[in-house]
């Protein structure tokens, strides 16, 4: 059974006899977990060893979105908490030796926790560059409101975690920042310039456009495409995306179950993936719904397959660190 190109959510705690069926029968790439799927260690090791026994991939990629603060989806009792990534910003304006050296030493013990659970990649940094009177759906889950902070702080961030085996996802290329509403209900328009795109928005993603992996935006950028979201427009993918930021990794959509995207799973999943677009993301977990996108979902071509391999060689073992530090760092920023 070939790979086909999408990453999906599951149900539970467990998987299902369905799921296991539909996993074994349309093989996607990877698997997303929410906090839905998260109770205890030993528990999200079991599943995520059963997902990886039914597509018979021992190294088949795992992703969860752990951003800290309120995009958390494994936390205490089991395992830490951890600051949204504004906190970093506000530490930086005070001493910004001590929010990089925070940022690098979170970042490898939040590491620490994914990969003892068997988890390939947490779905960060949040690249995105608030704006005064937008929603706050990014808010502070962005770590400035300045690009230049943004880049600096974010590479320390991720810097930690691909030091403990975990590869991160940038988020949401191009932009995110300028949003009026929630994607995950509405469909944003943005009516800002190119200009102004180019000098703000872009600049974190160009500068870490070397990172393995990144997710789209579902937004309309009405300088760059008037007619289709970023996750659904070939201009913005094939050329802002691709050529203008620089990005050359595996690029996957956001989630393809937001309010933002019109028409159905297929629809949605073939407009991805004609806009160039390499693997599609779905979420909720709800079985009918990974059906349709498992049924629309291309096999792997080699273009994709090659940038799947390349994301997955920059993975290492965890190099040693100080965990102590680690920790009093977090309990520093968690509390100040």
């Amino acid at each position: 059974m070939k790979i086909r190109a999408f990453i999906s959510g599951c149900a539970g705690t467990a998987l299902s006899k369905d799921e296991t069926q539909f996993f074994a029968k349309f093989n996607p790439w990877g698997l997303i977990l929410f906090k839905r799927n998260c109770e205890a260690p030993d528990q999200v090791r079991s599943l995520i060893a059963s997902f990886r026994k039914v597509v018979g991939r021992p190294d088949a990629p795992v992703f969860v979105d752990q951003e800290g603060g309120r995009v958390q989806r494994i936390g205490p009792p089991h395992w830490h908490k951890y600051p949204e990534a504004r906190k970093f910003g506000s530490l930086y304006q005070i001493n910004p030796g001590l929010a990089l050296r925070a940022a690098r030493n979170i970042g490898r013990l939040m590491a620490s926790e994914l990969y003892d659970l068997g988890f390939t990649s947490s779905c960060l940094p949040v690249l995105d560059v608030p704006q005064p009177g937008a929603h706050d759906v990014i808010g502070n889950r962005a770590y400035d409101t300045r690009a230049e902070r943004i880049m600096i702080l974010a590479n320390a961030h991720v810097a930690g975690l691909m030091e403990g085996g975990i590869l991160p996802v940038m988020k949401h290329v191009p932009g995110h920042g300028r949003s009026l509403v929630d994607s995950h209900h509405n469909l944003p328009v943005v009516t800002a310039s190119r200009l102004d795109l180019e000098s703000g928005d872009f600049v974190p993603f160009t500068a870490l456009a070397d990172l393995p992996m990144a997710m789209t935006a579902h937004v309309i950028y009405q300088a760059l495409d008037a007619d289709n979201p970023a996750t659904l427009s070939r201009k913005i993918v094939r050329h802002v995306i691709r050529k203008v930021i620089g990005f050359n990794g595996l690029l996957m959509t956001d989630d393809l179950s937001m309010k933002a995207l019109s028409g159905s799973l297929a629809q949605k999943s073939q407009m991805a993936y004609a806009a160039g677009v390499d693997m599609l993301l779905h979420c909720s977990g709800v079985l009918a719904e990974m059906e349709e996108v498992g049924a629309a979902a291309a096999e792997l071509s080699a273009k994709t397959a090659r940038r799947a391999k390349a994301a997955l060689k920059l993975r290492r073992k965890p190099q040693p660190f100080d965990e102590k530090q680690a920790v009093a760092d977090l309990e520093a920023l968690m509390t100040g």
